[in-house]
């Protein structure tokens, strides 16, 4: 299992509204991000519009294909275009950041005597 941050970028003027819609994501967009491995996925919004997402996953480019295979999410991304201002869906411009540190590896991590941290 990986657990994957991205980053993406909503319209600042929009911001508000994002939070509207992700205050009660349609039951069936729930099912299908459960479905396709999405686990202890949450979004972190700032108020300029910078957006950080957390996932754990098998695999985030599988994750993300079986997404893409659905329906509900064509309807979703459709909707949610208007707040991201991009051309594509905008599930399509994540940035994926690279874990530079990670705190429960380093403290299982074996020290030289062998014992964890």
């Amino acid at each position: 299992m990986a657990r994957v941050c991205f980053l993406s970028r909503i319209c600042p003027d929009r911001v508000d509204a994002y939070r509207e819609r992700h205050a009660a994501v349609w039951p069936e967009m729930l099912a299908a991000l459960r479905e396709t491995g999405w686990r202890d996925y949450t979004l972190h919004l700032a108020p300029d519009g910078l957006l950080v997402g957390v996932v754990d996953v098998d695999d985030f480019d599988a994750a993300r294909e079986a997404m893409a295979a659905r329906e509900v999410n064509a309807r979703w991304q459709a909707q949610m275009a208007e707040l991201f201002g991009s051309d594509g869906p905008p599930d399509a411009g994540f940035v994926v950041l690279e874990c530079v540190f990670d705190l429960d590896a380093q403290l299982a991590a074996p020290t030289e005597d062998g014992a964890g941290r």
